[in-house]
């Protein structure tokens, strides 16, 4: 598998990739993997772009994306009970003892959580969550020389978890290709047992669903909290669509603005806005944001109040304010700590009990990671800066500081401000995949370095009286130039992307090139000095004769000279008369040691 990535992708023609190309926008504009153009139109669309997209999936260890899969459900239920855990978040992230003091965005959102508590006896309005899930996964290889491959976590998002039905699009562009052209026989892997489903939308629609159940009214309809003059519409779209087709409930779009002229929650906390068309103001039993995770979203005191008004209905929010501080950087950090996972996961007040290897499964997807509050932790960010990335309590891209640019921002970070930002160490993905890649606008595809982010998408809908129903519910892939830090779509800094999956430690190629029965050797200066100093001497002949035998073996195989072989070997050229030192003698080694040198 090493080999396989660094070895990809596979050699195409330019007129092979010239037809992809053609086939693989009209396939994209056809199917809604599209953006609306920059910048997006106020009023009703008249144009589309397609969505940036890679030409042929990326090869991805069939194991680590089972174990991604398998975990997304330990995750559903582990950031189900922290978003019930209000001690918990107030002590983190709160506006009195927490990340709230000094991070204003965070304190906002915990302060206006609060007053609802208080104004309610301390309890939430409505009780029922509904989450909408998505963990995110680099590949990681801890040194150059390392065929050991695992998956380590880069984030758990618990708000707007974007591209969900655009990932499962960018998954069918790529089943099209392959049945179209079969990637011209480019590659063995490339096979329709190799492309895994994705169905992330309907997977989705099956958590908005089920809380649509449990709050009980069944015509109501579903509001959508976006962004103004978005153009990542379609995903949102498509979404809608799903609702609407199979299930047959009406999703109202709502920026917060209009929301502030058109929202109104009753005495007894009923959720209804005002639709154009409808007579009378229409129940919401939903809340999905697709809006309000970055500050950017609430310019004004209006924004935040909106957010609070709709958070003290009896809607169920996905996500509710608790939600969304759960998904802080912050919480991601603070779980390393010593005991802060069990208490979540092995604690029998709070439902099922983890075992001590899911745990340790957890844990082995986790990198180092401390708060700059630490007694020492400005000091070992600046000792190992080349390492780290420093995070804030945001989201959306764009707000990290990496490597070289630590040591100068830590010199401007005030004190008191360290509290909001955690250290933490770089995923290391392995060095040399390539793919070709195609943005809007753009008549031929780019081959780049690239590494590749897999997210896994889950559901919950939980309360603090109620089991909790989960599922998994797809994936979506990321790939970007490997001189990029950042990774969001939307942000231009990657593009979509699927999978192909592929077993064990594939050698690939191999170290000669077989063809039409010929064993290609490559000549260079080296070998014609070698060959003349044979010739020279004149004790062996320059013509061999090689009998090869191929063996498909996994590049962790170890090799080990025969020892029998070897010291016949070295008798032989002695007796030539080679000096001891220009003999060639061989330690054992890992199949897969050449190819990665």
């Amino acid at each position: 598998m090493l080999s396989t990535l660094q070895c990809w992708p596979p050699e195409l023609s330019e007129e092979q990739r010239a037809q992809l190309i053609n086939l693989a926008t009209t396939y994209s504009l056809a199917n809604s993997l599209a953006y609306l153009p920059n910048p997006a139109p106020s009023g009703p669309p008249t144009a589309t772009i397609h969505a940036p997209f890679t030409l042929i999936p990326t090869p991805y260890p069939r194991d680590l994306f089972l174990k991604a899969q398998k975990l997304q459900h330990i995750y559903n239920v582990l950031y189900s009970r922290i978003t019930l855990d209000t001690p918990f978040l107030d002590r983190i992230l709160g506006a009195e003892a927490g990340v709230g003091k000094v991070d204003k965005f965070v304190g906002s959102l915990w302060r206006g959580w609060k007053a609802i508590r208080d104004n309610n006896g301390g309890k939430e309005v409505q009780p029922i969550h509904l989450g909408l899930f998505r963990s995110d996964y680099f590949i990681h290889q801890p040194s150059p020389e390392s065929s050991d491959l695992s998956i380590k976590q880069v984030e758990f998002n618990t708000m707007s978890t974007a591209f969900g039905a655009l990932s499962e699009k960018t998954a069918a562009l790529h089943r099209y290709l392959f049945a179209t052209t079969g990637y011209y026989g480019a590659a063995t892997s490339l096979t329709v047992e190799n492309f895994p489903p994705n169905q992330t939308a309907s997977g989705l629609a099956r958590g908005m669903i089920t809380a649509h159940q449990a709050y009980g009214s069944p015509s109501a309809s579903i509001l959508f909290v976006v962004q103004p003059r978005e153009r990542n519409i379609f995903d949102k779209r498509l979404l809608e669509y799903e609702l609407v087709e199979r299930h047959g409930i009406h999703v109202v779009r709502q920026t917060f603005d209009e929301l502030h002229n058109n929202v109104s929650v009753s005495s007894d906390g009923l959720l209804t806005i005002k639709v154009l068309g409808r007579p009378q103001p229409v129940e919401i039993p939903i809340v999905y944001y697709r809006a309000g995770y970055t500050p950017s979203d609430y310019p004004t005191p209006q924004q935040y109040n909106v957010r609070f008004e709709i958070e003290r209905s009896r809607a169920i929010k996905c996500p509710s304010i608790p939600m969304q501080l759960a998904g802080a950087k912050k919480v991601q950090q603070v779980l390393t700590n010593p005991g802060i996972l069990e208490a979540f996961l092995q604690d029998p007040r709070r439902g099922k009990d983890f075992s001590n290897e899911e745990l340790a499964e957890l844990r082995e997807g986790w990198v180092g990671m401390w708060g700059l509050d630490e007694p020492d932790g400005v000091t070992r960010a600046r000792d190992h800066h080349s390492q780290l990335v420093l995070k804030p309590q945001r989201e959306g891209g764009g707000n990290n500081v990496y490597k070289s640019n630590i040591p100068a921002f830590l010199d401007t970070l005030p004190d008191q401000e360290r509290e909001a930002w955690i250290a933490m160490e770089l995923i290391t993905p392995p060095d040399g995949s390539k793919n070709w890649l195609l943005k809007a606008g753009e008549d031929q595809a780019c081959l780049k370095d690239v590494v590749s982010e897999l997210g896994i998408f889950g559901w919950a809908v939980f309360g603090d009286d109620s089991p909790i129903q989960e599922e998994a519910a797809g994936w979506l892939v990321r790939t970007k130039g490997k001189d990029s830090d950042e990774g969001g779509v939307a942000a231009g800094f990657s593009v979509l992307d699927s999978i192909v999956l592929v077993d064990g430690l594939q050698l690939s190629p191999p170290v000669g090139l077989i063809k039409a029965g010929l064993h290609e050797v490559v000549v260079n200066e080296a070998t014609v000095q070698v060959s003349e100093k044979v010739k020279a001497r004149g004790t062996r002949p320059l013509i061999r004769i090689s009998s090869t035998f191929f063996w498909h073996l996994s590049s962790d195989y170890d090799l080990e000279p025969i020892q029998s072989l070897q010291t016949q070997a070295v008798e032989v050229h002695q007796k030539a008369g080679e000096d001891e030192t220009e003999i060639q003698t061989y330690e054992k080694m890992k199949v897969g040691t050449p190819v990665q040198k």
